[in-house]
């Protein structure tokens, strides 16, 4: 699910957040559909009206004497996707896309969003706003400069900031006459009032020990550990993502959509745990958990949520240092942290040693992959009986998939909206049905389906492109070279603490040699139940280097707009690869097991390596598959196994390629300078 980025400084994960795991479509729509300059009564029945929001919002903004206020896309954590009580900019404006930044100042109303959102965002909202056609911080400062006179006060929560996007405001702003000022309350919610939905309050629940790689007395030990090994000396980790606090403890929840997570932050000091949170949601057993038999440092102190930046702040009164990473921390809790007591790298040390996985669990998410192939291949097999009906559409395959996966032992749903894409609408490739808005499938166009599913042992996320029909030679040609670019990455050896970015275009050289390219990252870390785009790992500028243990997506691909798109996600784990001399070298292991379509395939593109490659990995496919498939009595499924598994055999010489060439010097110019 390459959805998205890399990004120079923290504040491009607000943006890049939605373009890392799956690419950005372009959208070369450009008329303002609601006709606000001429005839704002004649709007689209979808555009809500946003008037009493607004007027109420500038009474707010009124006697806290501001210009203008700020209002992000984004939670107190930086989620990828984000509770229904945290949809603040939705509620103000009307659109409900997951990106965009909303300005309001006394007189003007404004949006600020992605091509992939003008025209739901022209649908949605009505005359009192503005829509702007563009990202970024720059863009709204320029705006504010234009709108706002000198002495201008510009509000903003701190507690939705990042560090960076905080920085990249303060220092446009600069010198400018017009003041960021930090307003603690936030505004939306006061105006939003009774009617915001109620934050959750589910259990917070223990993930069995089956389910785990380490207790969390021994991830906490391990944490510790490299706080006194740090020269900097820190004397606290501070932890904001919530899959940082939920992966330490071991606990799951479901307060965010597609993520097992909980609202929660925890500051782990050299002598004390204390897990920030709604106690309310624990129950005995879960209580019993955390402080059975602990004794002194290894006692978990649950405080309130909404305390955290005020013992952050007492904490920092003392002799102490605290280790942040500024990728997830909010510019409220690092501004009441005095520099010289602060400690920051771009990811915390949990953040870090998550990205590692040990045997147990790989394991976990190695098992969690076999099982997911299952209802992938039940889907493939309904879709080649029932799309040539003509009675499956976009929406109810999606519907389809997601219940078979509900199926599966250890699930806990989907771990993102299932793109479902058929023709024109795949080459928009963050694409997903509604039950409102969708295409028929059809044996005549391509298929591209990308999905995953959430289970207590490991989170999945797989893309495959197919075609029922007769594609075109130069569908043909496109997929294969997608499918070299995937087998080439996914066969590479490189040495060990090798960056992702260095070795990124061997998934791309295919596509080069013909003029051909996709505009997303090629891929992603992914977690065990936890989230399915996890940093730091990836092929980004801002990834860690890549290391044994760590799993990552492999999604190459490629958007022909207005037609069609492909793409192609396994996801791999690194492991030591054997080479002929001695030296530490790794390479991937993919654990996604489901068949490319063999239709779509041209031999004739693949080397006798990729060949050599694409069999073995079939071979692979049947004996880890075939007898889940044969043990559930899924015969039919099973007879499709075989035959979609079936050897391949080389039908041209393969020559090697000047791209080919310039990615192994790249590579090794790369790592010289490591």
């Amino acid at each position: 699910m390459a959805l998205a980025s890399w990004r120079c400084c923290s504040w491009l994960i607000l943006l890049c957040a939605y373009t890392w795991g799956h690419p950005k479509p372009v959208d070369l729509k450009t008329e303002d559909v609601r006709n606000c300059s001429t005839s704002p009564q004649y709007l689209p029945m979808t555009a809500v009206n946003t008037t009493a929001q607004l007027t109420a919002l500038r009474e707010q903004m009124s006697t806290r004497n501001l210009s203008a206020y700020i209002i992000p896309d984004t939670d107190a954590h930086m989620n990828e996707y984000i509770g229904e009580h945290d949809k603040r900019r939705a509620w103000i404006t009307g659109f409900t896309g997951s990106a965009g930044t909303a300005v309001v100042t006394m007189g003007k109303a404004g949006l600020w969003t992605d091509s992939r959102y003008w025209t739901q965002a022209e649908r949605e909202m009505d005359c009192n706003w503005e829509l702007h056609k563009e990202v970024g911080t720059f863009p709204i400062v320029n705006w504010l400069l234009t709108n706002i006179s000198a002495g201008g006060r510009i509000g903003f929560d701190p507690s939705l900031f990042s560090i960076g996007s905080w920085e990249s405001y303060n220092k446009s702003l600069q010198d400018s006459g017009r003041e960021l000022v930090s307003i603690t309350a936030n505004l939306v919610d006061l105006v939003w009032g009774s009617e915001r939905p109620p934050v959750p309050s589910e259990p917070i629940y223990i993930l069995q020990e089956a389910f785990t790689g380490s207790t969390w007395q021994e991830k906490v030990s391990s944490i510790r550990s490299q706080m006194q090994k740090h020269h900097k000396a820190p004397t606290a980790v501070l932890l904001s993502a919530l899959d940082e606090t939920a992966w330490l403890f071991n606990l799951r929840s479901s307060d965010i959509p597609y993520n097992p997570f909980f609202y929660s932050y925890t500051l782990l000091t050299d002598s004390s745990i204390r897990l920030f949170v709604n106690k309310s949601r624990f129950n005995s057993e879960t209580l019993h958990y955390l402080n059975s038999n602990c004794t002194g440092s290894m006692c978990v102190q649950l405080e309130d949520y909404s305390q955290v930046r005020d013992s952050v702040q007492t904490y920092a009164t003392g002799a102490v240092r605290i280790w942040i990473g500024t990728s997830y921390t909010m510019y409220g809790l690092y501004k009441v942290i005095p520099k010289e007591k602060l400690v920051a790298d771009t990811y915390s040390p949990v953040m870090v040693t998550k990205a590692v996985k040990n045997n147990k669990e790989q394991a976990l998410l190695r098992a969690s992959h076999v099982r997911d192939a299952v209802p992938m291949i039940r889907y493939l097999v309904w879709l080649e009986k029932n799309v040539p009906k003509g009675t499956v559409d976009e929406f109810s395959g999606a519907e389809l998939l997601d219940k078979f996966r509900g199926e599966e032992k250890f699930s806990s749903g989907p771990s993102f909206q299932t793109i479902s894409a058929s023709g024109l609408n795949a080459a928009l490739a963050h694409y997903s049905p509604t039950k409102e808005h969708h295409r028929k499938l059809s044996s005549d166009e391509m298929y591209l389906v990308d999905s995953g599913g959430q289970y207590w042992d490991g989170t999945t996320d797989i893309t495959r492109t197919v075609h029922w029909g007769t594609p075109s030679a130069f569908q043909k040609e496109a997929y294969t070279r997608v499918l070299i670019g995937n087998i080439d990455l996914s066969r590479l050896v490189f040495p060990a603490a090798t960056s992702g970015l260095a070795m990124e275009a061997f998934a791309r050289r295919a596509l080069w040699d013909v003029g051909l390219n996709y505009g997303h990252g090629t891929g992603h870390g992914i977690g065990n139940f936890l989230s399915v785009h996890e940093w730091p790992v990836g092929f980004q500028s801002s990834s860690i280097t890549m290391g044994k243990g760590m799993f990552t997506s492999i999604e190459p691909g490629y958007y022909h707009d207005r037609e069609f798109g492909i793409r192609l996600e396994d996801v791999a784990v690194v492991v030591e690869a054997k080479t002929k001399y001695p030296g530490t070298y790794l390479t991937f292991d993919v654990v996604s097991l489901v068949p490319y379509d063999r239709n779509l395939i041209d031999i004739s593109l693949l080397s006798p390596e990729q060949l050599q490659y694409l069999n073995h990995y079939y071979q692979t496919i049947r004996e880890k598959v075939g007898p889940e498939l044969q043990q559930r009595q899924l015969l039919e499924e099973f007879e499709w196994l075989q035959k979609q598994t079936e050897p391949l055999s080389s039908r041209a010489p393969c020559t090697t390629s000047l791209a080919s060439v310039l990615a192994v010097s790249t590579l090794a110019i790369l790592n010289w300078n490591v």
